[in-house]
């Protein structure tokens, strides 16, 4: 017992002197002033930090508030549909990013992965997507956009809108919109997802993926794309850029990027408890989802054919498996029609279908160059 201890007290000692060592590593990097705004530095600071001290606690505590923000609830909603989750077993609340004025891509999206008549007769399942907005930003045409907007609404009934001004300075007040909704109005939904207006979302495969979870009774859910130990952007020229003021420790936590992802109920809950109680003030609202669930102890998990920010090969042997694919537009119709073919899943039947189909992935996504789509270890998968 006496040696156990002894042993456990020498692993102690030297995981704190690696910590000292990181945290003085850190510190020496900090003080090169002229360096601060270099990425190289910036990144070796993120990744020390993020895998040798890896504590979030006094970020945490710096950034709570004693008291609930109200920037945060004082935003009136212009256009609200409280009815539409009310009594029904809701499996998915989809909410889409998007602004007033891309009605063309909110035409394109009810029309294929956002159709949830499709979802119910198709798949056997029930989803409530929405469309999460400010308003128009544009002062001049505010009042004629508005109009174009509420016609829309009174057409598909499907439209949150919040009087803030949509911008990209407010994505974090859009966050806090899609959370505050589904914490009022739809608790009950099994999963909650949120996703840009230029996504492809191969909806087959994600319901059939949330239904087997739905199963198991999953919790503590954060799946998608995931960033970790990222550095904050200190270059003034980036529209990503975060002053010292506003975010001043060398790595933001784990998080998943905001192209798409998903989450379980309770985890809706608890971001939305966390986010009543940080400050909002950080713009990008994907960082503050990660402060929020570091806070409450949720870790984001990576799913492989999550896509980031990079656009997914076509081929039908990436549709077998893809749940979401980043920068899709004018293509979203001819994608659709193609990755959601049933022709899709026999494409890898049988044992050569099997091997065609994993030499195909792997071509595809086992490239030399870095894209930000799906990893190479997708093509194993």
């Amino acid at each position: 017992m006496d040696i156990r201890m002894f042993v456990s007290g020498r692993r102690v000692k030297k995981w704190q002197f690696v910590q000292l060592f990181a945290t003085c590593f850190i510190l020496s990097l900090t003080f090169f002033g002229g360096l601060n705004d270099n990425p190289i530095v910036n990144h070796m600071k993120s990744y020390s930090y993020r895998y040798l001290i890896n504590s979030y606690d006094f970020v945490n505590d710096s950034l709570t508030l004693k008291h609930s923000p109200e920037g945060a609830t004082s935003y009136q909603y212009l256009i609200n549909h409280k009815e539409k989750c009310q009594a029904q077993d809701v499996l998915l609340l989809l909410f889409v990013k998007s602004a007033p004025e891309n009605y063309g891509r909110h035409s394109a999206i009810r029309k294929t992965w956002g159709n949830d008549k499709y979802v119910r007769s198709q798949l056997n399942a029930n989803i409530k997507t929405l469309f999460a907005l400010g308003t128009p930003s544009n002062p001049l045409k505010r009042e004629e956009m508005q109009r174009k907007l509420e016609l829309e609404n009174q057409m598909y009934n499907d439209i949150i809108q919040q009087d803030f001004v949509d911008s990209f300075y407010n994505l974090t007040l859009k966050l806090l919109l899609q959370f505050r909704w589904a914490n009022t109005f739809c608790p009950h939904a099994r999963f909650l997802m949120t996703a840009d207006d230029d996504i492809f979302i191969h909806m087959p495969n994600l319901i059939e993926y949330l239904q087997s979870l739905k199963q198991i009774g999953v919790q503590d859910f954060w799946i998608g794309h995931v960033h970790r130990g990222s550095p904050p952007i200190r270059d003034k020229s980036s529209k990503y850029y975060v002053s010292y003021d506003m975010y001043q420790w060398p790595a933001y936590p784990d998080y998943t990027a905001g192209a798409a992802y998903v989450i379980s109920s309770d985890v809706a809950a608890k971001v939305y408890e966390a986010s009543q109680t940080l400050n909002s003030s950080l713009y990008i609202d994907v960082v503050f989802m990660g402060l929020c669930a570091n806070k409450m102890g949720i870790v984001p998990q990576s799913h492989v054919f999550f896509s980031g920010e990079g656009k997914t090969p076509y081929h039908p042997s990436i549709y077998e498996k893809m749940m979401t694919s980043h920068g899709h537009v004018q293509d979203l119709q001819d994608l659709w029609q193609d990755a959601t073919d049933a022709k899709v899943k026999t494409i890898s039947k049988g044992f050569f279908g099997q091997i065609y189909c994993r030499l195909i992935k792997i071509v595809l996504l086992c490239r030399v160059f870095y894209v930000n789509t799906y990893p190479c270890s997708a093509a194993f998968a």
